[in-house]
Order: C-alpha cells, then structure tokens, then sequence
C-alpha cells in the first residue's frame, strides 16, 4: 500500500511546493506516494463560503468553525480511512525523528492546516485530531509545517532514498546529533580531513564517528542526552 497524504487548507495552491522536487518529488512522480490538497472553503458558509467566526468569549482575531472544518474532514476521511489525523498547531506535540518513521511506515496522513487565531476545539475532540508542532514559534498557517513534517516522513518510505540505510545514522536516529562529515579535496584552506576517515580501518572510524556525534550533542543539545 502506497503512502497517501491529504492536506486540508485554504490555499490549496501551495502544495505539492517543495514537495515537488528533489527526492519527495521523485517519488510523488514513480507513485511511491500520493498527494491530495483539498480546500477547506468548498464547505464553507453561505455566499462568500465563510470559514470561520470570531471567538467565544471575546479577544482578536478569528477561529475555523467546528461545522465547516467538521465537513471537510468528514469528506475527505470515510469512517475507514485508518490514517493519523494530524492537526499542525504550535500548542501540539514536537514532531520527532521516531515520530516521522512511525508515520511513514502507515498508510498516510491527513494534516488539517490551520489559519486565523485557531481551530474551535470541538471539532479537535470529535475527529480526534493529533495537535502536532513543529517547533516553539508561530506561522502565518499550517501549510508550511505539513511540509516539513511531510518531507521528514516522505524521505524514509522504502525506496525513495538511494540506499536502504542512508537514514540509519542521520541526528536523531541514534538519540544523538550527526558526526561531522567530510569529502574531497583532503585539504582545503589550511584545515585536513581528519586522518583516520582515510585510514581504511572502519572500527577506528566508527568509534570516532560515535564520539564527534556524543560531543556535538553535549555542546549543542544536551537534552537529549539527559543526566
């Protein structure tokens, strides 16, 4: 079964972006997966197909209705659909390494890519939406996180990476930052490759590679590795 996303969003138009290129285009092109944008606004209210409303309670700005947005997922979910349904929120989950490997051995995704103030709660709590973030800032709307999220995923569906293994050692893989990494020429403005990655012994370049990747990730995330 082929990985198969749909996006929910009022622009539509943005997608399949810079899904389109490079290895995640590749694949969407071979059908090692699929790609649906679905507007949003085709269930919206009246004549100008209203989407949202302004806030319960007072405060700026406006939020999605629960009747349009719940309309819109009904459409494009049948009650088989077994996909996760992912709400791209700053107030979700942080988005993982494990996480996109979990998502991409499914058989896909629905992402709901919000807009305005936010979604009105209810209709998180009847279609069991996810809330997932990518990272502790705010965008303009969903549609840039989804991609992201879905390119981390898109990379690890078997076959779109040249190699079986090519994700084996990326940061994160390992509960560790990558190693540095190196290529030719062997000198460059007075700084060399570090000798034993050309030595040809790969226990001496494996016990290196691991403790680049424990000091970097001291330096720069000690979180992951804890007390």
């Amino acid at each position: 079964m082929n990985f198969r996303a749909t996006i929910l969003t009022l622009y539509p138009e943005m997608f399949p972006g810079p899904l389109g290129v490079s290895l995640s285009g590749e694949a969407l092109k071979s059908g090692l997966w699929s790609l649906e944008a679905r507007q949003i606004r085709e269930h919206g209210l009246g004549r100008h197909r209203a989407v949202d409303d302004t806030p319960s309670g007072g405060g700026p700005g406006m939020v999605l209705r629960c009747d349009v947005l719940g309309a819109a997922i009904d459409a494009a979910c049948p009650p088989d659909d077994e996909r996760p349904r992912l709400l791209m929120s700053p107030r979700g989950r942080p988005f993982s390494q494990s996480r996109a490997r979990d998502l991409a051995a499914g058989p896909g995704i629905v992402i709901i890519c919000g807009r305005f103030e936010g979604v009105d709660e209810r209709v998180i709590e009847a279609r069991g939406l996810e809330e997932v973030s990518i990272g502790d800032y705010v965008l303009s709307g969903g549609e840039i996180p989804a991609m992201v999220l879905l390119d981390a995923c898109v990379r690890l569906i078997p076959g779109v990476m040249g190699k079986v293994h090519s994700g084996d050692e990326e940061s994160f893989e390992n509960g560790l930052l990558e190693y540095p990494h190196y290529t030719r020429p062997r000198e460059w403005e007075g700084r060399s490759i570090p000798d034993v990655l050309n030595s040809g012994d790969h226990a001496a370049i494996a016990r290196w590679r691991r403790a680049r990747a424990l000091e970097l990730t001291k330096a720069r995330r000690p979180d992951l590795i804890g007390d």
